[in-house]
């Protein structure tokens, strides 16, 4: 059985950078920290570079009910993680995280688990993209790959992880042996 992958493109795709497929060997698993996906779309469609007219998503992203949506095509490069972009497919799992306080000190844990369907959907689509991505090879979290720290909004002499996704409930000693990719920790 085909895998449901929804296709919606966000309206500057065809203006981000092409690449090879067998340039890619690295996923990024993100979380989106936002309430819901009307508004997780909304983000990924501002422009952060003018220039491009461009802006900052993931490839993939899931919903807790485990429906995938795909916002940029693998062969093209999607901005989601400083220095790995070119390397890297980027999948959102839709998560609260810590929304609306991202950076406030006193609101860092992560309160809401990943569901058992959006696990699913996230190991049959690892399972697709290794299949027609021979080169992918490692996978790792937003948080492993960012490690820059950034001044709490309640108290700038606190510092920070400026990321935290996907974040301590993230299942990763199921995640990596089930995807068959190696986990990055620089």
């Amino acid at each position: 059985m085909d895998l449901a992958i929804h296709d919606w493109p966000l309206p500057y795709e065809a203006r981000l950078h092409k690449r090879a497929l067998s340039d890619i060997d690295l996923v990024v698993i993100h979380c989106t920290e936002l309430p819901d996906m009307k508004t997780t779309r909304e983000y990924g469609e501002r422009v952060h570079y003018p220039n491009l007219g461009t802006g900052n998503s993931g490839h993939y992203y899931i919903e807790e009910n485990g429906t995938i949506y795909r916002f940029v095509a693998p062969e093209r490069v999607a901005n989601h993680t400083v220095g790995y972009n070119t390397r890297s497919i980027g999948i959102e799992m839709f998560n609260v995280g810590r929304y609306p306080h991202w950076g406030d000190s006193r609101y860092q844990a992560f309160t809401v688990p990943y569901t058992k369907e959006q696990i699913n959907s996230l190991l049959a689509l690892l399972r697709k993209l290794r299949a027609g991505i021979p080169s992918l090879r490692y996978i790792s979290g937003h948080e492993n790959l960012d490690r820059r720290l950034e001044p709490a909004s309640d108290d700038p002499k606190i510092l920070l992880p400026r990321r935290q996704d996907p974040g301590p409930l993230f299942p990763w000693n199921e995640i990596v042996p089930a995807a068959g990719l190696e986990k990055l920790v620089p």
